[in-house]
This record gives structure tokens, C-alpha cells and sequence, in this order.
């Protein structure tokens, strides 16, 4: 089955206002730029999105921010972006924080049809409010739920007409789990190959997980901070 479509534009054509959004990435890395520069060009309202990070000023799901496209968002680090901690403050987003471990099985547990599962992080803290607890053995844990999402848009590096995906290195991070975890999961790669041309061995992302796949253009990358070790002195 071929899942390839022309565009990043037609491939997030079905997003509504409303929708909940699963966005890939690792601050700045592995990120679906190109499907979120289509998705701000729609103009939709009132998303409800779910990534680690929250991009930067001016670049990634920034530009969502900007647009006022996020009407809630669950992640687990925001800290670089200011216009976040704007509408956070002012009462125009709603912000759920996650411990980072506990994000991460979320969504793996949503793709694996498990429906919740208890964990020790976050205990005693304001993450436990209002969440059911039990006592397993010698430890107190929380109940988290799983969760899903409408779509889910994914970057992967190379990609083949039936969607079969392949990561590279660190931009591999949160994709794979948020290609299970969704209704439709729409990815778009750095490379487009014939199905046979990808190492089976090689294979993170089975194409029976993905709906649609776009050759990306144009990428950026940035680096979100550079931090460069001082010369020790002679």
C-alpha cells in the first residue's frame, strides 16, 4: 500500500479545530518541521498538543504558539520558551507538566493498548492531586493513564512508500512511541525510498503504524543552545 502524499500541506489537510496533536521531537531535534509549518499555514484553533518540549520563540511548535493555534498543551519541559510563559500566566493556554519518564510510558502505554499502570514519580509532589494511589509491596505508587491522541506527526530520516520508518541517532527520541499512539500518524522524512530498500534489522517505525508519509524539504536544524567548554588557560 502506498502512503506517500505530495505534500506537507495535504497531509495535515484533516486536522481540525479541536484536535489532539501528537508532535515528535527532543527540544529541536527530530522534529516534523515541515508538517508544523504546513499545519500553522492552515490556521486551525483550539489544539490540544502533546510533546516534550514546546519548540522555541520563532521556530517549531513556537510558531503554533505565535499563531494561537494551542489551547493545552501536556509535556514535560517548556523552559525555552517565554511566549509560552505569557499565555501560561494570562490564563490563555492550560499546561499540564509530566515528569519525563512517566510522558514517555504514557505514550508508549497508549500504542501498546495498555490503559494505565502505576508509577512512583511525582508522589507527595502536585503531580499526585486528585490521582488514585496504591500501596505495592513496601512503596506508595500513582495510577497514570495512557494517552492518545487524534494524530500524531512524527520525523523520521528515511521512510519507504509503505511507511516503514528509520531514525537516526538522537532525533530518534519520542517518535517511534507517538507513531503507536495515534488514530492517524502522518510522517514526514528526510529520505524517500522504494519498500526493499530499507535493512529490515534497521526498522524502528512498522508502516502498519503509519497513514501517511511526506518527503520533507528545507530543514532547518538548529541547535537550541550551544554550549562550548572554555580553553583551559597555558
Amino acid at each position: 500500500m502506498h502512503k506517500v502524499v505530495e505534500s506537507a500541506e495535504a497531509a495535515v489537510a484533516d486536522i481540525r479545530d479541536g484536535s489532539t496533536v501528537m508532535l515528535g521531537g527532543f527540544g529541536l531535534c527530530g522534529i516534523p518541521e515541515n508538517l508544523i509549518a504546513a499545519l500553522v499555514g492552515r490556521g486551525v484553533k483550539g489544539l490540544q498538543t502533546i510533546s516534550n518540549n514546546m519548540g522555541v520563540d520563532g521556530f517549531g511548535m513556537g510558531l503554533m504558539l505565535e499563531a494561537g493555534m494551542i489551547a493545552s498543551h501536556i509535556g514535560s519541559y517548556v523552559g525555552e520558551n517565554r511566549r509560552l510563559e505569557q499565555m501560561v500566566i494570562s490564563g490563555e493556554l492550560a499546561l499540564t507538566l509530566i515528569p519525563q519518564g512517566t510522558l514517555a510510558e504514557r505514550i508508549r502505554a497508549a500504542g501498546a493498548g495498555i490503559p494505565a499502570f502505576y508509577v512512583p514519580a511525582g508522589l507527595g509532589t502536585v503531580v499526585a492531586e486528585g490521582k488514585e494511589t496504591r500501596s505495592i509491596g513496601d512503596r506508595e505508587y500513582l495510577l497514570e493513564h495512557a494517552l492518545h491522541a487524534d494524530f500524531a506527526l512524527v520525523k523520521a530520516w528515511k521512510g519507504d512508500r509503505h511507511g516503514n520508518l528509520v531514525y537516526r541517532k538522537t532525533a530518534r527520541n519520542f517518535n517511534p512511541a507517538m507513531a503507536t499512539a495515534a488514530k492517524i500518524t502522518i510522517a514526514e522524512v528526510e529520505e524517500l525510498v522504494e519498500p526493499g530498500e530499507l535493512d529490515p534489522d534497521h526498522i524502528v517505525t512498522p508502516g502498519v503504524y503509519v497513514q501517511r508519509i511526506v518527503l520533507g524539504q528545507g530543514y532547518q536544524k538548529p541547535i537550541e543552545a550551544n554550549l562550548l567548554k572554555a580553553r583551559a588557560r597555558a
